[in-house]
């Protein structure tokens, strides 16, 4: 497949691009600083540019058959102003299917299930402003006509792969406290050959 891989150069995004390239994808990554990308790859293509750019974005997904976006919110409003841009080019392109990488805060709560987990008790976070980022993306891709799957990890350390892990549709498996970033990378990556979450949140933690 043709891949393209945005927030290449994050924890979960570099995990990604190790595991298509592993598998013998095609994969396409738009980066600000190609620098910071260290591998060589006769797979690999590198495109700078930036996911606020229409044209960049254009650029990056001439050939893509599926897009995966591990950017992360960064304390701005990138991530939905992003998505808009990168829903709007791939609807454009006739690019249906899109991955991306949330947070447990938009899952349904189980404590009060008409809300989402940020904006009830079961969130120990201070600040919810990463959160109603990743909300407005959620909003963004359910008024859209892609084919999309949120994967929404709970605390995010890094560690090894264990390949083990708990995942479940619209929730946070219950007492699931944490993901490693590999597993986390892992699932992601797998749903580009899955239809099993279409069009769904899944939470996911041990």
């Amino acid at each position: 497949m043709n891949i393209l891989i945005l927030g290449a150069t994050g924890r979960v995004g570099s995990q990604i691009v190790t595991y298509a390239l592993q598998d013998g994808h095609h994969v396409t990554l738009l980066v600000r600083t190609p620098e910071k990308i260290q591998i060589n790859h006769e797979n690999l293509t590198i495109i700078q540019g930036n996911v606020l750019n229409k044209d960049d974005l254009i650029r990056a997904m001439d050939g893509i058959d599926i897009v995966i976006s591990a950017l992360n919110t960064d304390g701005t409003t990138t991530l939905s102003e992003s998505m808009l841009l990168i829903i709007d080019t791939m609807e454009n392109k006739g690019i249906k299917r899109i991955v991306t990488i949330g947070t447990a805060g938009i899952l349904q709560s189980r404590t009060t299930p008409s809300v989402l987990r940020y904006q009830s008790s079961e969130s120990k976070r201070k600040s919810t402003r990463a959160a109603e980022e990743h909300h407005k993306v959620y909003d963004l891709l359910k008024h859209s006509t892609l084919d999309w799957t949120i994967v929404c990890p709970t605390y995010l350390p890094d560690g090894e792969r264990l390949g083990k892990y708990r995942v479940e549709r619209d929730f946070l498996p219950v007492d699931g406290v944490k993901i490693t970033v590999s597993d986390t990378a892992e699932f992601a990556y797998r749903q580009i050959q899955s239809n099993n979450y279409i069009k769904s949140r899944v939470g996911i933690a041990y």
